[in-house]
């Protein structure tokens, strides 16, 4: 499974390259802080497919608080053969550490 650190996830942001992000937290905390993807927790994936499926096929970053969700969810996606997935290593967490937003 692919994983990207915040570093890198940040510069390519940064230079504008398309990613399609996807937090995988509960309603709760993408509302208290958000990198600006789109939210479907984690139990919701198995019934939004095809919002996924619609954003094209460019990679889907999934992120959590630590990155142990986003992990489980690339496994989950994979079973419905999406493969084009990479987890943030370290979640949120490591990407407050990283921008110092």
């Amino acid at each position: 499974m692919k994983e990207i650190t915040a570093e890198e996830l940040h510069y390519k942001i940064e230079s504008g390259e398309k990613i399609n992000l996807v937090d995988v937290r509960e309603v709760y905390e993408h509302e208290d802080y958000n990198i600006g993807g789109i939210n479907i927790p984690l139990a919701e994936l198995p019934q939004n497919l095809d919002q996924l499926k619609e954003l094209g096929n460019e990679d889907f970053v999934l992120y959590c608080r630590s990155g142990n969700r986003s992990g489980m969810a690339q496994k989950l996606l994979a079973q419905y053969n999406i493969q084009n997935t990479i987890n943030l290593k370290g979640g949120i967490l490591a990407w407050k550490e990283a921008v110092k937003e």
